[in-house]
């Protein structure tokens, strides 16, 4: 199974072969690199399943996430965001569509009932979390504990779901299934961390420095007993000033914050490299290597900006 086969499960659909736009937007991201697309294939090919079958999977998880991320940039008022080109009221129903369309290619996928609707029951549940997830998300909720209840709701709900239906078409067994389900979750956290890090020493300024998003780096800086933390809060309402940026990058390093986020994100890969371990799988290589290629760019981050990088995540 490659690309080619997940596209054709959703650009095969009349309704998308008769909306240019569905199909300019899902061209679009098949392009991108690093697609969770690939997800659902490597957990089958972990199990040892039948990778023919997968293509419906990788599609709906595809579709979901674009559904997710039209509405998103709706939310965060992105000025890259979709709506600014078609308007909010066609960009919404653009989304509606993509779920839709994940759903369809599921009961079009060639396996029994009892996997269709197997599937069908995570997508479901993966949705409302999200959607639940992202409404936290606008409210700008302040804490830690709502920065990890945001993160379980987004980033580990959507790529928990991605290898746990790659488990489930691939038919495996319910612990097996069920672990390979936590061992995405986890890597969700992870991803989240390394989102969160990438976009605090961003230059320009991300957006998230304004939009008051509960970033785990500026929370740390903003509550955390150091000197700096006064000085901090003053340089987030100048960022736009490429001084006070780079000032306050400097205090996320000095302070602690980036050893911080660093801290979390060696636990969620030790965690995942132990269930990797504990798992009896056929092609366990393959699901080490989706997890590294999220860990890797951000060690040589880390290095180009001077930081030192715990051994654990050091992959070379």
């Amino acid at each position: 199974m490659d690309i080619e086969d997940v596209k054709k499960q959703v650009m095969s659909l009349p309704e998308v072969a008769d909306w240019p736009a569905i199909s300019a937007i899902f061209e679009r991201q098949v392009a991108r690199p690093h697609q969770v697309w690939e997800w659902p294939l490597r957990a089958c090919r972990a199990v040892g399943g039948d990778e023919s079958v997968v293509a419906g999977g990788s599609a709906a998880i595809l579709c979901m996430i674009l559904s997710i991320l039209l509405v998103d940039d709706m939310l965060d008022q992105d000025p890259r965001g979709e709506h600014l080109k078609v308007g909010d009221a066609i960009a919404a129903n653009i989304s509606f569509a993509f779920q839709s369309i994940a759903f369809r290619v599921i009961a079009n996928t060639p396996v029994d009932a009892g996997r269709r609707a197997a599937v069908m029951d995570c997508l479901a549940q993966m949705a409302l979390t999200m959607a639940y997830g992202q409404e936290l998300d606008t409210r700008n909720l302040t804490g830690e504990e709502n920065y990890w209840k945001v993160t379980h709701a987004k980033s580990s709900s959507y790529f928990g779901t991605a290898m746990h239906i790659g488990a489930i078409l691939g038919k495996a067994n319910p612990k097996t299934i069920d672990r390979l389900r936590q061992l995405g979750s986890i890597t969700g956290d992870a991803i989240q961390i390394h989102d969160d890090i990438q976009d605090a020493m961003e230059t320009p300024a991300n957006p998230d420095w304004k939009q008051g998003r509960n970033n785990l780096l500026f929370l740390y800086a903003l509550t955390a007993d150091h000197p700096d933390r006064d000085r901090f809060k003053t340089l987030r309402s100048q960022i736009d000033d490429p001084d006070a940026l780079r000032s306050a990058q400097q205090i996320l390093i000095k302070s602690g914050a980036v050893s911080y986020a660093m801290y979390h994100l060696c636990q969620s890969y030790l965690a995942a490299q132990k269930i990797l371990k504990e798992t009896p799988l056929t092609d366990p290589a393959s699901l080490r290597s989706v997890i590294d290629q999220y860990i890797v760019p951000l060690v040589h981050l880390l290095k180009n900006l001077g930081i030192a990088v715990p051994p654990e995540i050091d992959i070379r």
